[in-house]
């Protein structure tokens, strides 16, 4: 199995926004549930947005209203729009099918003044 590959991350200030990317090979990516994740700086690596095969979505209370996940089929890619930013956003940030496949990277995230 390929690692994900995201890409998107960078420096930007409170309220600002950022678009992650994030490829996933494989044939059957359309099928694929999504989800994205974030680790913060000494904490445990925790999800932020699900997006299910048929289109349904799902976001924990601390991102809701202000991150949103969609998908790109022809291009095996998962998005993740964050409007809003605020510091404690700041994390590394990962994309994995559900259930989890090998982990990528991430990209790093630091929302500061």
């Amino acid at each position: 199995q390929v690692q994900p590959v995201e890409s998107g991350g960078g420096l930007v200030q409170p309220g600002g926004s950022l678009t992650l990317s994030c490829v996933l090979s494989g044939s059957s990516f359309r099928r694929y549930n999504l989800g994205w994740y974030r680790q913060p700086p000494g904490k445990e690596r925790e999800r932020v947005a699900l997006l299910i095969a048929g289109g349904t979505t799902h976001y924990p209370q601390s991102v809701e209203g202000r991150f949103t996940i969609s998908r790109d089929n022809a291009k095996n890619t998962v998005y993740l729009q964050m409007n809003n930013l605020k510091p404690e956003d700041t994390a590394v940030y990962y994309c994995n099918r559900l259930p989890a496949g090998p982990w990528g990277q991430g990209t790093q995230v630091t929302v500061s003044s």
